[in-house]
């Protein structure tokens, strides 16, 4: 590989898995996102999108169930397993990472409190797909709520007077769903199921709420055209509209009682997660940075040879190293234990995603003006990484969130 890797218990199927993912990233991820980023947001999703190719590249590999466990047909792998993956596909793309991540969120979910219909009619069908055409999106974010719907157990998450915009009333064997979701739902313009966070019991704020497993075929179901935006224009978003759909009552997977709880576990998966992404996407752009310095001359020597530039490429290259260690240590942690800490996948999040911009600034930095044009990758990895700091909630908001629970937590006796 292209780094040192600190840890000297890295196993033999380690290192394989590692080298697999590397080099589908390359060769496969890669050029898909940089020809994806060039086209209209319609046209990504259109039947010419390279897009298609990648999905059924990358389920005849299984990367669609990195997160779904070998007993219902997943790859099965730990949690250091994961983020060892999971950074090498995000050195890639962290557009199309994100896609495969959320491909698999209905059947992750679904695992973690197992049905035996939901088990035959989601997760394994899910699991069994080789062409990329199952494939799942996450429906949290609302018109009216951003970040705030990723709150659990702070104050105004239990707020009645806050109302959701979309919400499921129990009707005998069903669900009826009524509302929207934001454009901002990775995957929904060709998502075939949604796990859907909505509200149920309205008495109890965002606190109320459940998460429902639903298929994207039923009457009723609408999405918006894919979003035009400035980063990640590999990850296809749209929104999600829903007028009366009836989903059966058994593809509630949680309900107000337990959605509190649910979506803090949920959460410091994905949190931890971003941080995760945050490590492969600085990574590509130092190593882009490092490159170029070794064969750019300025001033009759090689930039690589300047002080100033030595010194930025050190600062890259920490910050890329600390975050990576500080994720695996986070994401082992809380898939080992019964009470996450949620707040340590915060601090991935939030710092990884602002150390990942920094590094993809300072690389357009050492590339000066050629930087900031498309010829070179770092300009994409510059867009990506300013996306980081609002996706999966915002950071300002979120450190607010960590904040509250560090004050709460600190001193942890588990």
């Amino acid at each position: 590989m292209s780094y040192l890797d600190l840890d000297l218990n890295l196993s033999k199927e380690d290192r394989m898995l590692k080298e697999a993912a590397h080099e589908f990233a390359r060769d496969v991820m890669r050029p898909t996102a940089w020809e994806m980023d060039r086209m209209t947001a319609e046209e990504s999703v259109g039947p010419n999108s390279p897009l298609w190719d990648f999905k059924k590249k990358a389920y005849e590999l299984d990367f669609h169930t990195i997160l779904v466990p070998d007993s219902y047909g997943g790859m099965g792998l730990s949690p250091f397993q994961q983020a060892l993956v999971i950074e090498e596909l995000a050195w890639g793309s962290v557009g199309l990472t994100v896609d495969l991540a959320v491909a698999a969120f209905p059947s992750f979910l679904a695992s973690m409190v197992p049905e035996e219909d939901i088990i035959e009619e989601i997760i394994l069908p899910f699991c069994d797909c080789k062409d990329g055409k199952i494939c799942g999106c996450w429906a949290i974010t609302e018109p009216m709520h951003g970040s705030d719907t990723l709150l659990p157990f702070y104050p105004s998450f239990s707020d009645p007077a806050i109302p959701a915009d979309c919400t499921a009333a129990p009707d005998g064997d069903f669900y009826v769903i009524n509302g929207q979701k934001a454009a901002w739902v990775s995957g929904a313009p060709y998502a075939t199921h949604a796990a859907l966070f909505c509200q149920i019991d309205s008495k109890m704020g965002h606190a109320g709420g459940g998460i429902v497993i639903v298929p994207l075929h039923l009457p009723g179901v609408s999405r918006g055209a894919p979003l035009e935006k400035l980063g990640q224009r590999d990850d296809p978003q749209s929104e999600l509209y829903f007028d009366n759909v009836r989903v059966p009552a058994k593809y509630c997977i949680v309900g107000p009682d337990a959605y509190e709880a649910m979506l803090e576990i949920t959460l410091s998966f994905t949190t931890v997660l971003m941080g995760v992404l945050s490590v492969g996407i600085g990574r590509a752009a130092f190593e882009e940075a490092l490159n170029y310095a070794k064969t750019r001359v300025q001033c009759g020597k090689a930039l690589i040879e300047h002080q100033d530039v030595q010194k930025k490429l050190f600062n890259m290259f920490s910050k890329v190293e600390m975050m990576r260690q500080m994720t695996r240590a986070a994401h082992v942690f809380n898939q080992n234990t019964s009470t996450p800490a949620e707040e340590y996948s915060l601090i991935c999040k939030v710092h990884g995603t602002q150390w990942a911009f920094e590094v993809c600034s300072e690389a357009i930095q050492i590339f000066g003006a050629t930087g900031l044009t498309k010829e070179y990758i770092v300009e994409k990895l510059f867009r990506d990484a300013r996306a980081m700091m609002i996706e999966d909630g915002s950071n300002d908001v979120l450190a607010i969130a960590a904040g509250h629970k560090i004050i709460e937590n600190y001193p942890r006796r588990d």
